[in-house]
């Protein structure tokens, strides 16, 4: 089986470099790639040829827009990402036959309420981003190729650039903090995605389950507010160096931190259909954040 891996290189497709290997030969592009495996998502037309030479039994898209502000100002760019180039790919697996996963977003969501949307919850995303994600989402569904959208939230990795790597570094250099604590979801490891999205693809050529969408995301429920607190007492108690106090580290609303998209505030999502149909039992958020704090503490 050929694998082809779209956005090799960020958070979750470098995860996906690790996971998906068990399937068969992983073809890994990206937008730096080599002339001939480049994925450059601002070309859907060269996206689209890409898909055509490969010519995958399964495409896995882990490339996108995600500066969710910097969207605001660039909305073409991240329509172009997000929904445009998404689009074409989609169109290309319908023309061969290949299975597409792709991920998305609780941004799709408009934050409303306390209960976790399930994957019939009507959508109304606040901003470009969560607009174009969406646009993303039904561009695949009407290309009639065979698709999984895995819809998460929160997502961090010990690679690159996140939340909590953030606030390890703020911790060790600021004597105070005030971290947002009304906006409401579940922190999930790209590691974990990758996994599930290996299990899930394997599942589907083995022709158990069904394809659609589904939401991926962690047990349980946390603020950031919440997360800073987890991950900066676990860096204390562990012996890192930690110079805001306890009670320094404050919690504030979103409103006292305005930002260029309106972020949700309610991103809980429910996850039974994914555990049903796959017979997955998903892990809490805090066994996740900890194995991440251990890798990265211990380099």
């Amino acid at each position: 089986m050929r694998l082809l891996l779209l956005g090799c290189n960020g958070q979750v497709g470098w995860e996906l470099q690790r996971s998906l290997l068990s399937l068969g030969e992983v073809v890994p592009c990206d937008f730096d790639s080599s002339l001939d495996r480049r994925a450059d998502f601002t070309n859907p037309t060269a996206v689209a040829d890409l898909v055509a030479r490969v010519r995958p039994d399964v495409i896995v898209n882990a490339a996108a827009h995600t500066a969710v502000d910097k969207a605001e100002s660039e909305p073409e760019l991240a329509r172009l990402i997000n929904a445009t180039t998404v689009g074409a790919v989609a169109v290309e697996a319908q023309k061969y036959g290949a299975l597409l996963v792709h991920y998305s977003t609780d941004y799709v969501f408009d934050g409303g309420g306390t209960s976790p949307r399930d994957e019939f919850s009507p959508t109304g995303p606040l901003s470009v981003y969560g607009v174009t994600k969406l646009e993303g989402e039904n561009l695949i569904r009407a290309s009639g190729c065979r698709h999984v959208i895995l819809r998460t939230s929160w997502v961090y990795a010990a690679r690159g650039h996140n939340f909590i790597k953030t606030m390890l570094r703020l911790a060790g250099e600021r004597e105070t903090l005030s971290v947002i604590d009304d906006q409401i979801g579940a922190p999930t490891g790209a590691d974990l995605l990758a996994d599930i999205t290996a299990y899930v693809i394997w599942s589907l050529i083995d022709s158990r389950g069904e394809a659609g969408t589904f939401h991926c995301v962690t047990k349980g429920e946390t603020s950031w507010f919440g997360l800073a607190r987890f991950v900066i007492e676990w860096a204390r108690a562990n012996g890192q160096n930690i110079k805001v106090a306890p009670e320094n580290v404050q919690p504030i609303l979103t409103a006292q931190y305005p930002t260029s998209a309106v972020r949700p505030l309610n991103s809980r999502l429910a996850t039974d259909k994914l555990a049903r149909v796959f017979s997955l039992d998903l892990p809490h958020w805090q066994i996740g954040v900890e194995r991440m704090l251990r890798e990265i503490c211990d380099r």
